[in-house]
Protein backbone atom coordinates (compact mmCIF):
# COMPACT_ATOMS: atom_id res chain seq x y z
CA UNK A 1 0.00 0.00 0.00
CA UNK A 2 1.19 3.27 -0.78
CA UNK A 3 2.06 6.26 1.97
CA UNK A 4 -0.38 8.57 1.71
CA UNK A 5 0.87 11.95 0.21
CA UNK A 6 0.87 14.90 1.97
CA UNK A 7 -1.27 17.76 1.00
CA UNK A 8 -0.36 20.93 -1.34
CA UNK A 9 -2.47 22.97 -0.55
CA UNK A 10 -3.49 25.46 2.65
CA UNK A 11 -7.11 26.99 3.26
CA UNK A 12 -6.34 30.20 5.28
CA UNK A 13 -10.00 31.50 6.89
CA UNK A 14 -9.39 34.91 9.07
CA UNK A 15 -12.76 35.20 11.34
CA UNK A 16 -14.03 37.76 13.79
CA UNK A 17 -17.42 37.92 15.53
CA UNK A 18 -18.72 35.58 12.67
CA UNK A 19 -21.44 33.23 14.86
CA UNK A 20 -24.32 33.52 12.43
CA UNK A 21 -21.68 32.38 9.50
CA UNK A 22 -19.05 30.08 9.94
CA UNK A 23 -21.10 27.04 10.18
CA UNK A 24 -22.36 27.48 6.67
CA UNK A 25 -18.57 28.42 5.63
CA UNK A 26 -17.32 25.25 7.39
CA UNK A 27 -19.89 22.73 6.05
CA UNK A 28 -18.99 23.70 2.39
CA UNK A 29 -15.50 23.21 2.70
CA UNK A 30 -16.22 19.34 4.27
CA UNK A 31 -18.77 19.13 1.16
CA UNK A 32 -15.00 19.41 -1.31
CA UNK A 33 -14.38 16.54 -3.73
CA UNK A 34 -10.94 16.81 -3.00
CA UNK A 35 -9.81 16.85 0.74
CA UNK A 36 -6.51 16.87 0.57
CA UNK A 37 -5.93 20.59 1.99
CA UNK A 38 -4.88 21.85 5.42
CA UNK A 39 -7.53 24.11 7.00
CA UNK A 40 -6.00 26.70 9.28
CA UNK A 41 -8.01 29.07 11.26
CA UNK A 42 -6.94 32.20 12.69
CA UNK A 43 -10.09 33.75 15.36
CA UNK A 44 -9.08 37.59 15.15
CA UNK A 45 -10.01 38.15 19.09
CA UNK A 46 -13.87 37.00 18.62
CA UNK A 47 -16.16 38.07 21.26
CA UNK A 48 -19.24 36.19 20.76
CA UNK A 49 -19.14 32.26 19.30
CA UNK A 50 -17.00 31.77 16.74
CA UNK A 51 -14.01 30.24 18.12
CA UNK A 52 -15.94 27.85 20.06
CA UNK A 53 -17.92 27.08 16.60
CA UNK A 54 -14.70 26.65 14.88
CA UNK A 55 -13.57 24.17 17.65
CA UNK A 56 -16.42 22.26 17.01
CA UNK A 57 -15.37 21.31 13.73
CA UNK A 58 -11.48 19.83 14.68
CA UNK A 59 -12.34 16.07 14.33
CA UNK A 60 -13.83 16.07 11.16
CA UNK A 61 -11.18 17.86 8.44
CA UNK A 62 -7.86 15.79 8.21
CA UNK A 63 -5.72 18.51 8.91
CA UNK A 64 -6.89 21.82 11.24
CA UNK A 65 -5.49 24.03 13.17
CA UNK A 66 -7.23 26.91 15.52
CA UNK A 67 -5.57 29.82 16.56
CA UNK A 68 -7.10 32.63 18.74
CA UNK A 69 -5.07 35.82 18.74
CA UNK A 70 -5.91 38.98 20.29
CA UNK A 71 -8.06 41.68 17.63
CA UNK A 72 -5.74 43.42 15.21
CA UNK A 73 -7.28 43.54 11.82
CA UNK A 74 -7.66 41.17 8.74
CA UNK A 75 -4.13 42.04 8.03
CA UNK A 76 -2.11 41.12 10.97
CA UNK A 77 -4.75 37.80 10.94
CA UNK A 78 -3.88 36.85 7.31
CA UNK A 79 0.01 37.69 7.80
CA UNK A 80 0.07 35.14 10.89
CA UNK A 81 -1.83 32.93 8.58
CA UNK A 82 0.89 33.14 6.29
CA UNK A 83 3.49 32.48 8.90
CA UNK A 84 1.56 28.75 9.21
CA UNK A 85 1.90 27.45 5.83
CA UNK A 86 3.81 24.30 5.67
CA UNK A 87 2.46 23.42 2.11
CA UNK A 88 3.25 24.72 -1.72
CA UNK A 89 0.34 26.41 -2.16
CA UNK A 90 -2.51 28.25 -0.21
CA UNK A 91 -5.53 30.41 -0.30
CA UNK A 92 -7.97 32.46 1.51
CA UNK A 93 -11.66 32.00 2.62
CA UNK A 94 -13.62 34.43 4.72
CA UNK A 95 -15.35 33.54 7.12
CA UNK A 96 -18.89 34.59 6.10
CA UNK A 97 -18.63 32.98 2.52
CA UNK A 98 -18.58 29.81 1.33
CA UNK A 99 -17.85 27.86 -1.95
CA UNK A 100 -18.29 25.29 -4.12
CA UNK A 101 -17.23 21.39 -4.07
CA UNK A 102 -14.72 22.12 -6.75
CA UNK A 103 -12.97 24.94 -5.05
CA UNK A 104 -10.15 23.21 -3.74
CA UNK A 105 -9.77 20.52 -6.91
CA UNK A 106 -9.75 24.14 -8.92
CA UNK A 107 -6.60 25.00 -7.31
CA UNK A 108 -4.44 22.13 -6.54
CA UNK A 109 -4.73 20.87 -10.31
CA UNK A 110 -4.93 24.59 -11.26
CA UNK A 111 -1.15 24.60 -10.41
CA UNK A 112 -0.62 20.88 -11.54
CA UNK A 113 -1.38 21.94 -15.12
CA UNK A 114 0.37 24.99 -15.04
CA UNK A 115 3.56 24.74 -13.06
CA UNK A 116 5.23 28.12 -14.78
CA UNK A 117 2.74 30.08 -13.47
CA UNK A 118 2.74 32.12 -10.57
CA UNK A 119 -1.38 32.79 -9.98
CA UNK A 120 -4.41 30.54 -10.48
CA UNK A 121 -7.11 32.16 -10.42
CA UNK A 122 -11.20 31.30 -10.72
CA UNK A 123 -14.46 33.44 -11.26
CA UNK A 124 -16.99 34.05 -8.07
CA UNK A 125 -20.53 34.85 -7.07
CA UNK A 126 -21.97 38.18 -5.70
CA UNK A 127 -24.99 36.51 -2.87
CA UNK A 128 -27.02 38.74 -1.40
CA UNK A 129 -29.82 37.71 1.16
CA UNK A 130 -33.00 36.95 -0.97
CA UNK A 131 -31.51 36.97 -3.79
CA UNK A 132 -29.77 34.48 -5.88
CA UNK A 133 -26.04 33.75 -6.76
CA UNK A 134 -25.40 36.07 -9.32
CA UNK A 135 -21.97 35.00 -11.10
CA UNK A 136 -19.65 37.45 -12.53
CA UNK A 137 -17.66 37.86 -15.50
CA UNK A 138 -18.57 35.78 -18.49
CA UNK A 139 -17.13 32.52 -19.61
CA UNK A 140 -13.16 32.79 -19.91
CA UNK A 141 -9.73 31.03 -19.31
CA UNK A 142 -5.92 31.14 -20.41
CA UNK A 143 -3.04 32.51 -19.68
CA UNK A 144 -2.43 36.30 -18.36
CA UNK A 145 -0.11 38.78 -18.91
CA UNK A 146 1.24 40.81 -16.16
CA UNK A 147 0.00 43.88 -17.50
CA UNK A 148 -3.81 41.95 -18.35
CA UNK A 149 -4.16 40.38 -14.92
CA UNK A 150 -3.04 43.89 -13.59
CA UNK A 151 -5.56 45.46 -14.93
CA UNK A 152 -8.33 43.28 -13.89
CA UNK A 153 -6.93 43.14 -10.20
CA UNK A 154 -7.15 47.03 -10.56
CA UNK A 155 -10.88 46.22 -12.96
CA UNK A 156 -14.61 48.08 -12.28
CA UNK A 157 -16.86 46.26 -10.23
CA UNK A 158 -17.69 43.37 -12.51
CA UNK A 159 -13.88 42.74 -13.45
CA UNK A 160 -13.86 39.11 -13.05
CA UNK A 161 -10.54 39.07 -11.36
CA UNK A 162 -10.54 41.91 -8.68
CA UNK A 163 -8.34 42.48 -5.71
CA UNK A 164 -9.73 39.70 -3.58
CA UNK A 165 -7.84 37.03 -2.55
CA UNK A 166 -10.19 34.11 -1.91
CA UNK A 167 -10.19 33.10 -5.39
CA UNK A 168 -6.65 33.36 -5.76
CA UNK A 169 -3.79 30.58 -5.42
CA UNK A 170 -0.27 31.36 -4.49
CA UNK A 171 2.98 29.66 -4.40
CA UNK A 172 4.27 29.69 -0.66
CA UNK A 173 7.93 29.98 -1.29
CA UNK A 174 7.48 32.83 -4.09
CA UNK A 175 5.70 35.02 -0.81
CA UNK A 176 8.84 34.03 1.52
CA UNK A 177 11.07 34.78 -0.89
CA UNK A 178 9.67 37.67 -2.19
CA UNK A 179 8.57 39.00 1.15
CA UNK A 180 5.02 39.86 -0.02
CA UNK A 181 2.97 40.66 3.05
CA UNK A 182 -0.34 42.41 4.16
CA UNK A 183 -0.14 46.04 5.32
CA UNK A 184 -0.84 46.09 8.56
CA UNK A 185 -2.10 49.61 8.82
CA UNK A 186 -4.53 49.11 6.07
CA UNK A 187 -8.20 48.96 7.59
CA UNK A 188 -9.46 48.08 3.89
CA UNK A 189 -8.13 47.02 -0.23
CA UNK A 190 -5.01 45.21 2.43
CA UNK A 191 -5.76 42.04 -0.37
CA UNK A 192 -6.05 44.20 -3.95
CA UNK A 193 -2.42 45.79 -2.58
CA UNK A 194 -0.71 42.06 -1.70
CA UNK A 195 -2.22 41.14 -5.07
CA UNK A 196 -0.49 43.55 -6.75
CA UNK A 197 2.98 43.83 -5.22
CA UNK A 198 2.87 39.75 -6.22
CA UNK A 199 1.76 40.34 -9.49
CA UNK A 200 5.07 42.77 -9.75
CA UNK A 201 7.35 40.32 -8.40
CA UNK A 202 6.47 37.01 -10.02
CA UNK A 203 5.65 35.82 -13.73
CA UNK A 204 2.38 34.45 -15.03
CA UNK A 205 -1.36 34.22 -14.24
CA UNK A 206 -3.74 30.82 -15.26
CA UNK A 207 -7.42 32.07 -15.42
CA UNK A 208 -10.95 30.47 -15.73
CA UNK A 209 -13.69 32.39 -14.74
CA UNK A 210 -15.98 29.55 -12.85
CA UNK A 211 -17.38 30.84 -10.47
CA UNK A 212 -16.41 28.65 -7.18
CA UNK A 213 -16.74 31.21 -4.59
CA UNK A 214 -19.66 32.64 -3.21
CA UNK A 215 -18.72 36.05 -1.56
CA UNK A 216 -21.66 37.19 0.60
CA UNK A 217 -22.35 40.54 0.81
CA UNK A 218 -24.13 42.11 4.23
CA UNK A 219 -24.60 45.43 4.96
CA UNK A 220 -22.97 45.23 7.97
CA UNK A 221 -19.85 44.09 6.54
CA UNK A 222 -16.55 46.74 6.91
CA UNK A 223 -16.36 46.98 3.24
CA UNK A 224 -20.05 48.29 3.28
CA UNK A 225 -19.54 50.73 6.05
CA UNK A 226 -18.61 54.44 5.56
CA UNK A 227 -16.07 56.23 7.66
CA UNK A 228 -13.01 58.91 7.50
CA UNK A 229 -10.24 56.07 8.45
CA UNK A 230 -11.91 53.99 5.46
CA UNK A 231 -11.40 56.10 3.38
CA UNK A 232 -7.98 57.27 4.54
CA UNK A 233 -7.48 53.40 3.93
CA UNK A 234 -8.68 53.58 0.31
CA UNK A 235 -6.34 56.44 -0.35
CA UNK A 236 -3.28 54.89 0.84
CA UNK A 237 -4.13 51.39 -0.77
CA UNK A 238 -3.72 53.47 -3.85
CA UNK A 239 -0.72 54.96 -3.32
CA UNK A 240 0.95 51.67 -2.68
CA UNK A 241 -0.18 49.82 -5.20
CA UNK A 242 0.44 52.26 -8.15
CA UNK A 243 3.93 52.86 -6.00
CA UNK A 244 4.46 48.84 -6.56
CA UNK A 245 3.95 49.38 -9.75
CA UNK A 246 5.90 52.57 -10.96
CA UNK A 247 8.32 50.97 -9.11
CA UNK A 248 8.38 47.78 -11.45
CA UNK A 249 8.21 50.10 -14.73
CA UNK A 250 11.14 51.70 -13.62
CA UNK A 251 13.23 49.01 -12.83
CA UNK A 252 12.48 46.78 -16.00
CA UNK A 253 12.98 50.86 -17.63
CA UNK A 254 16.84 50.56 -16.28
CA UNK A 255 17.60 47.43 -16.83
CA UNK A 256 16.37 47.96 -20.89
CA UNK A 257 19.21 51.08 -20.52
CA UNK A 258 21.72 49.03 -19.02
CA UNK A 259 21.19 46.11 -21.58
CA UNK A 260 20.95 49.00 -24.78
CA UNK A 261 24.39 50.44 -23.42
CA UNK A 262 26.09 46.74 -22.57
CA UNK A 263 25.35 46.17 -26.51
CA UNK A 264 26.00 49.49 -27.40
CA UNK A 265 29.32 49.27 -25.66
CA UNK A 266 30.20 45.96 -27.31
CA UNK A 267 29.49 47.02 -30.74
CA UNK A 268 31.58 50.28 -30.00
CA UNK A 269 34.25 47.91 -29.01
CA UNK A 270 34.24 45.47 -31.75
CA UNK A 271 34.04 47.97 -34.25
CA UNK A 272 37.62 49.82 -32.58
CA UNK A 273 39.02 46.53 -32.36
CA UNK A 274 38.01 45.71 -36.13
CA UNK A 275 39.82 49.13 -36.97
CA UNK A 276 42.87 48.38 -35.23
CA UNK A 277 43.36 44.96 -36.73
CA UNK A 278 42.84 46.40 -40.29
CA UNK A 279 45.34 49.68 -39.56
CA UNK A 280 47.66 46.72 -38.26
CA UNK A 281 47.52 44.63 -41.38
CA UNK A 282 47.70 48.05 -43.65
Amino acid sequence: MSEKSEPKLTVIMTVYNQEKYLARALDHLLLQKNRAFKLVIIDDGSSDQTREIAASYEQDFADFRLIAKKNEGVAAARNLGLDLVDTPYFIFHDGDDWVDENYTDFFIKGFENHPDDDLIACGYYVDQPQKPSVPIAKPAKGELSRLQATLKVLGTKHSPLKGYTWNKCYKTQLVRRLKVRFNNDLDLMEDQVFNIDYLMKTQGCYYDSVPLYHYWQRADSAVHTLSWDHFCSIVAANVLMYTSIFKHLWQKASAKKVDYASRKYEGEEAYVGERIKNDHQS
